[in-house]
């Protein structure tokens, strides 16, 4: 598959969002709502839940299934107020003690008048910095698009994984074909050049596992992504470096290789 073949698999409706992930792989979720200042933004669902027998705190992107539902969401695109929840729910895990779990797919944080009212670049830096800093370990799943700091506010993790066709990128190759060509039909060669495939991520160190999609949303395949999520928390429990470990994997972005 080329880059923007990719881009549209991700993109793809028939793929399982957020809460086929939470509903599949975890148990006894319990959604919290608000982020104490403003309101509910349905485009971040998050709340408490177990992996095995692990307590964590998930955090999701939820896009919906249906017209009514995306545009209640937001389609994916979190506002203000759904970072605000986020950081929230962060400092919670870090008070108790609790793993945080991310499953991100947006094409990037709203884009509105209200939404920059109410301090949107201000509520995704906060989100980045809140994870980043937490003692407490974190994973960061990327099952569809990641778009721009409207996914990194949730990607500042200990380890980000990547499905096989998932997508992670500065910007939509449409609106970088549209600034750098003026012509949003060479999003093809746009998708080419941002480098933002799985295998790329990979390369570059921005992602350190890729998740295969040959069974992708069967019970198989939730059940061994839930196994490898499992272990990988259960490694990082009870480390007291976790929160610098993060730090440096930030610091060498960019490095030669």
């Amino acid at each position: 598959m080329t880059s923007y073949e990719k881009v549209k698999a991700a993109r793809s409706e028939s793929r399982p969002g957020a809460l086929d992930y939470i509903s599949n792989i975890f148990s006894s979720f319990i959604e919290f709502h608000g982020d104490r200042k403003f309101g509910d933004d349905g485009a971040i669902v998050g709340g408490l839940a177990y992996l095995g027998d692990i307590p964590v705190t998930l955090i999701g992107i939820e896009r919906g299934k249906n017209t009514l539902e995306r545009i209640s969401r937001s389609f994916g695109s979190p506002n203000p107020e759904g970072y605000r929840k986020a950081v929230r729910l962060m400092r919670e895990a870090e008070k108790f003690s609790r793993p945080v779990i991310t499953i991100v797919d947006t094409s990037g944080a709203y884009c509105g008048v209200g939404a920059e009212e109410r301090g949107q670049s201000e509520a995704i830096a906060e989100s980045i910095t809140t994870m980043i800093g937490l003692s407490v370990p974190t994973l960061a799943l990327l099952i569809g698009e990641g778009g721009s700091g409207g996914a990194l506010a949730l990607m500042a993790a200990s380890e980000v994984w990547m499905l096989e066709n998932s997508v992670y990128s500065v910007i939509s190759p449409e609106g970088c074909a549209s600034i750098l060509f003026k012509d949003a039909k060479e999003a093809s060669k746009a998708a080419e050049n941002l480098k933002l495939t799985a295998e790329d991520a990979l390369e570059f160190g921005v992602a350190e596992k890729i998740i295969p999609e040959d069974n992708l949303g069967s019970p198989e395949f939730y059940s061994s992504l839930k196994s490898m999520m499992e272990g990988k928390i259960r490694s990082m429990m009870g480390r007291d470096d976790l929160a610098y470990e993060r730090y440096l994997r930030f610091r060498k972005f960019g490095e030669s290789r």
